[in-house]
């Protein structure tokens, strides 16, 4: 067990959280000029330029660029790659493809974080059901943090959802807490047993952020020292969302208020299916950027 993960979760003021949230509203901007320009024939580098750029348009600093010594500000992972994948002038997007985008900002000294998965072009049926499965349990995550629950709650939500759809949760990568540090206190997994792990309180904001595989849950790394894949080489999806917990409900601090938890093109809203499965206990992991 790492020094991080004996601190306690800070709990935020209001007015820290409005301004969680205005760096957040910065990385949803920003994730929505970069789904509209990952097309056909596009690098990912081009696409990391560009949320750089967007970042700093916006008064912010790209988070990611040099944290731990990653070399880039975005991280552009491409079907079966899981998470923190390089932008490479060498990779082009395709058609067909499932191209994974996460990015954060620090803005006047607090951070947002936020990833989205979106399909190039037309997909095949499954890949439309991975999109649509991972978002549902990002769903079912956030519709349980609620004053009193604990982390594992969050995690349960997610792995039923997952596996009653005949997908994986990645158990290598979890959530965080987030505020003045990128990766702060609860690490948020993807799995777990209800009523275990801290519990949540009034103040505090998570990134939550299934990340699932169409396969097998288990993951390698490349040889640049940072590309998550799969390791039966089958597709992973990511999404994630900043949440404030609030004695009203959750509070997603990374979308527009009003705007509704819902797939980018409109479509049905996810929701918890399947009963809870109990998962092995929850080990120090990896936050993902």
């Amino acid at each position: 067990m790492d020094a991080r993960s004996r601190e306690r979760a800070a709990v935020r003021t209001a007015e820290e959280i409005a301004r969680i949230r205005a760096a957040c509203l910065v990385v949803h901007e920003v994730l929505g000029e970069l789904a509209r320009a990952a097309q056909p024939g596009v690098t990912t580098l081009d696409l990391d330029r560009l949320a750089e750029a967007g970042a700093r348009a916006r008064g912010a600093a790209p988070a990611f660029l040099g944290y731990h010594g990653y070399p880039s500000s975005l991280c552009v992972s491409i079907d079966e790659e899981v998470v923190h994948g390089l932008p490479s002038a060498r990779r082009v997007i395709r058609a067909g493809q499932l191209v994974g985008l996460d990015f954060g900002v620090v803005l006047d000294g607090f951070y947002g974080d936020s990833a989205i998965t979106v399909a190039v072009g037309e997909v095949g049926p499954e890949a439309r059901r991975l999109l649509a499965v991972t978002r549902g349990a990002l769903g079912a995550a956030v519709a349980a943090a609620l004053p009193g629950n604990r982390v594992g709650d969050l995690g349960a939500a997610v792995q039923a959802h997952v596996e009653a759809q005949g997908f994986s949760v990645v158990r290598d990568f979890v959530g965080h807490g987030i505020g003045r540090r990128l990766h702060e206190p609860p690490q948020v997994p993807n799995f777990g047993v209800p009523g275990t792990g801290p519990r949540l309180v009034a103040g505090m904001v998570l990134a939550i952020e299934p990340m699932v595989n169409a396969g097998s849950f288990e993951v390698d790394t490349l040889d640049d020292g940072w590309t998550a894949v799969t390791v039966d080489g089958r597709r992973s999806a990511h999404f994630e969302h900043v949440v404030a917990i609030t004695e009203n409900g959750p509070e997603i601090l990374s979308l527009p208020p009003g705007e509704p938890l819902e797939p980018p093109d409109g479509g049905a809203r996810e929701t918890v299916r399947g009963a809870r499965r109990l998962a092995s206990a929850c080990t120090v992991k990896t936050p993902v950027l």
